[in-house]
C-alpha cells in the first residue's frame, strides 16, 4: 500500500465575508496572533508525514506563494541586524515541504480545483485540506490521525467531529452503513435537523484514493453551479469504502469572523510568551474595561 505523502489545499477563493481586509490580503493569510492561518495548516500536514503540497491557488494570491518562498531581501537585513533567531525562522519556512502552485483559473468549485491536481498526485492517495479549516490538537496532528485509518484500511478517510445537533443545518452531515467502525454510506448535506442521519460533520480533512479522479473527470454542476469534491466523493463511496475518522481536536472555521476570533484567543491562551498576561487581560481587565464602557 503507497503512503500519504501529497497533499492538496484548494484556496483559491474570494474570502469575501472579511471584506475589506481580503481587498488586498488572502483570508488564508491572516495571522493567527503573528503567524497565517495557512502557515498552522502547512505545519500539521507536515506534522502529519507530509512532504509535497500543492496549492491551488488564483491570480490575486500572490503573497501565499511569496510566504513558502525564499525572501533574499529581508534574510539580508535580519542578517545585518543581528536578528538571528528571526532569520532562522523565515529561512525555515520554504523548507518545510515540496511546495508546488496551480491557479484555478475560474472559480467553479471545489471539485474543479481538486481535478486539477491530477498530475501533481501522479496515481497516489492523497489529503486534502481546505485554507480556512484550522485545527488544534494536544498530541497527535488531526491529519495523522487519518492518515493511521487509511494505514489501517487502505479505504477513503472522512476526519470528522460531534457538532450540536441543532445545527447539523449548517453542514455535510455522516450518515452511516456501520457506526461503530465508521463506514459510512454517505452525506447528507446541511440536513434538515429532525431529518440529520447523525450529527457527526464533515470538517475540512480529507484522505482518499487516485480513483476520485474518475468521479471529478464526470462530475456534474451541483450547488450554486460549481463543481463540487463533496459530490465526486459520494459518487465514489458506491465503488469504494469510505471511514469516518473521529478526530481528537479543536476545530476552527476561519471562514468566519467568529471562528478567527475564538481561534486567536485559544492559540493565544496557549502561548507562553502571551498566556499569562493575555489570562490576566481576558480574567479582569477586559472584563473591568467593558464594565467601565457600559456605564458610560
Amino acid at each position: 500500500m503507497q503512503k500519504v505523502r501529497k497533499c492538496v489545499i484548494p484556496v483559491a477563493g474570494m474570502g469575501t465575508r472579511f471584506l475589506p481586509a481580503t481587498k488586498a490580503i488572502p483570508k488564508e493569510m491572516l495571522p493567527i496572533i503573528d503567524k497565517p492561518t495557512i502557515q498552522y495548516i502547512v505545519e500539521e500536514a507536515v506534522a502529519s508525514g507530509i512532504t509535497d503540497i500543492l496549492f491551488i491557488t488564483s491570480s490575486y494570491k500572490t503573497s501565499i506563494i511569496d510566504h513558502f518562498d525564499r525572501s533574499f531581501e529581508l534574510e539580508q537585513r535580519l542578517q545585518k541586524a543581528g536578528k538571528n533567531e528571526k532569520l532562522d525562522m523565515v529561512r525555515k519556512i520554504p523548507d518545510i515541504a515540496n511546495f508546488t502552485f496551480i491557479r484555478q483559473g475560474e472559480p467553479n468549485g471545489s471539485g474543479h480545483a481538486i481535478k486539477k491536481a491530477k498530475d501533481f498526485v501522479a496515481g497516489e492517495p492523497f489529503a486534502v485540506m481546505y485554507g480556512d479549516d484550522l485545527m488544534m490538537y494536544d498530541h497527535e496532528p488531526v491529519l495523522k490521525q487519518l492518515i493511521d485509518i487509511y494505514d489501517r484500511t487502505g479505504a477513503n478517510v472522512i476526519g470528522v467531529q460531534q457538532v450540536d445537533p441543532k445545527l447539523t443545518y449548517k453542514y455535510g452531515i455522516v450518515d452511516y452503513d456501520d457506526k461503530e467502525s465508521g463506514k459510512i454510506k454517505s452525506i447528507i448535506e446541511k440536513p434538515l435537523v429532525n431529518e440529520a442521519p447523525s450529527n457527526d460533520a464533515g470538517l475540512g480533512r480529507y484522505i482518499v484514493n487516485p480513483s476520485i479522479f474518475d468521479e471529478l473527470d464526470h462530475l456534474e454542476r451541483g450547488a450554486g453551479n460549481e463543481y463540487q469534491f463533496t459530490d465526486a466523493m459520494l459518487a465514489l463511496m458506491k465503488k469504494e469504502p469510505f471511514y469516518a475518522c473521529r478526530f481528537d481536536g479543536k476545530y476552527f472555521d476561519i471562514g468566519n469572523q467568529l471562528g478567527y476570533l475564538e481561534a486567536n484567543v485559544a492559540f493565544a491562551e496557549r502561548r507562553d510568551d502571551l498566556k499569562e498576561d493575555f489570562t490576566k487581560f481576558l480574567d479582569k481587565d477586559y472584563k473591568d474595561r467593558h464594565k467601565v464602557l457600559t456605564l458610560k
